[in-house]
């Protein structure tokens, strides 16, 4: 078991789940419109989504790295070739953070939750992403694939509800520090694009 692959999947996923995105915004408007806890809510419900792409990403890769190494390898060849795309769409966004209270409807924490989830489960890209994603970090020689893709979905799980719910419980100073500081944008627009970069380059020269 390859612990290194794992930390670096771990700092990788904190990094991507620090930026700027349509999920963590939500919840820090939430958090700001509501409340903590139903910032919580939906985190937690965006979290519990992850786990049916998890599933499906787990049970499908493994029996394309059983079937063929061909096509095992044309997978690394689409994930690491998407990476790529999402760091361009990066380098084209615009650099500022924008967000407007007026944006987050008040509703129930049950209501938050669901939606969460809803959000999280009918996004295709989130399977498509752990699909470019994941392969590359396979880290056992023992365990079976589809076991080793439900850890890192764990935890990626686990990393990013860290991260959301941090959010969550310190969203007015997080849009406090983001009004008062321009240059955050653009210091996390280039991790991104770093992060996905690199990415995209472990997963080509990692092996089965």
């Amino acid at each position: 078991m390859d612990i290194n692959t794992l930390y670096t999947f771990m700092v990788a996923t904190l990094i991507l789940a620090i930026s700027p995105g349509p999920d963590n915004i939500y919840v820090l408007m939430q958090s700001i419109v509501n409340g903590k806890k139903y910032g919580l809510a939906t985190t937690a419900g965006l979290m519990s989504g992850c786990i049916i792409h998890t599933a499906l990403v787990a049970f499908g890769i493994s029996a394309i790295i059983k079937q063929s190494d061909t096509l095992f390898f044309m997978i690394k060849i689409f994930g690491a070739i998407y990476l790529f795309f999402l760091a361009y769409q990066v380098w084209k966004s615009d650099v500022s953070i924008q967000f407007s209270e007026h944006k987050a409807e008040k509703k129930s924490m049950r209501q938050l939750f669901k939606q969460g989830f809803m959000m999280n489960i009918l996004n295709p890209k989130v399977s498509v992403f752990f699909l470019a994603f994941f392969p590359g970090f396979l880290f056992s020689d023992k365990l079976s694939s589809s076991t080793q893709f439900f850890i890192l979905g764990f935890l990626f799980i686990v990393v990013s509800f860290f991260v959301f719910g941090s959010i969550a419980m310190m969203a007015g100073y997080i849009s406090n520090y983001i009004k008062e500081n321009s240059k955050t944008g653009r210091f996390l627009k280039w991790l991104q694009i770093i992060v996905f970069i690199g990415i995209g380059i472990f997963i080509l020269f990692s092996e089965k």
